[in-house]
């Protein structure tokens, strides 16, 4: 041995050697009776009555059949034409969205409502009728709110100035192109007062709106603020409209360039209107004057006596 070392350190173990870790536990017992006595008592409960089984099925089947009617009619039906517009979709002032198909006159345009999807590509499989036949009874009649266009010609009365123009550059903003519609109310020539808008340029129409074209036709200058009875103007308040009026008159724009001492299409109307009046009074205007004396017995005895 070494001379330095002991005894005793022949005894000690290796300082290198390594710690076994301890042995795992052993799994649990699992007690079958007892989980076969729980297991029965799950499923051993009473069944419930089949009447009320039937019951809960024809309710879950009505309110999906349900649910899902509503959501054809309200996201995928298709509005023919202004005739199937009904008054509760103007008192929600429903929001609606389509092509234009052609535009009669320069605050009024016609509509092929394009609900849900499948009208454009990738997903096109809806077709929007090209030719007159196709597209008769099949589009709604707007008439633009708030505003009021240079009168056309019609019915035999001359044209205002500036009605072509006007007409030309609603065409060139909307013929063709996708527009929403906010229905507001109907008039007295079977067309559906509402408000439009542009396609947004990015987001889809559900979540942003483009440009409101009256409001954009109003900054131009080819229409006036329409302000008669019943004037519609959406979510936009008329203040709004007037002030975009007097910054197209102060700048002279579209049919102001003239300044305002013209005739405005609601004078225009007036002035006929008056005119037609005044050449043709009521029917029932001299009535009384010539109402012919009684031909009654009583009549005849009151003559024969006198």
């Amino acid at each position: 041995m070494w001379p330095f070392s002991s005894s005793s350190d022949s005894s000690k173990e290796p300082t290198n050697r390594r710690i076994q870790p301890p042995p795992p536990p052993s799994p649990a017992i699992i007690d079958l009776s007892s989980a076969r006595e729980a297991l029965t008592q799950i499923f051993d409960q009473p069944a419930l009555p089949s009447e009320i089984i039937i019951a809960a099925a024809f309710l879950v089947g009505a309110v999906t059949t349900g649910g899902g009617s509503a959501a054809y009619r309200r996201y995928f039906k298709r509005i023919p034409n202004s005739g199937w517009v009904s008054p509760n979709m103007l008192k929600r002032r429903r929001w609606i969205k389509g092509v234009v198909t052609s535009v009669g006159d320069a605050d009024n345009f016609r509509l092929y409502h394009t609900p849900g999807f499948g009208w454009r590509f990738p997903l096109k499989f809806r077709r929007i009728p090209s030719t007159t036949k196709d597209l008769k009874d099949q589009t709604i009649h707007i008439r633009m709110a708030g505003v009021d266009a240079p009168e056309a010609s019609h019915w035999g009365r001359p044209a205002q100035p500036y009605s072509q123009e006007a007409l030309q550059w609603l065409k060139g903003q909307i013929e063709g192109k996708l527009v929403y519609c906010q229905l507001l109310k109907g008039d007295q020539y079977s067309r559906i007062v509402a408000m439009p808008y542009l396609a947004p340029r990015i987001l889809p129409g559900l979540f942003a709106r483009g440009k409101c074209i009256s409001m954009e036709m109003l900054r131009a200058g080819w229409v006036e603020v329409y302000e008669q009875a019943g004037a519609e103007y959406g979510d936009v308040s008329k203040n709004e409209f007037m002030l975009v009026q007097a910054a197209a008159q102060a700048s002279r724009s579209g049919m102001w360039k003239d300044g305002t001492t013209g005739e405005s299409p609601s004078e225009y109307k007036r002035r006929y209107r008056l005119g037609e009046e005044a050449a043709c009074p009521p029917a029932n205007a001299n009535a009384a004057a010539k109402k012919p004396r009684g031909r009654g017995l009583w009549s005849r005895l009151f003559r024969s006596g006198s």
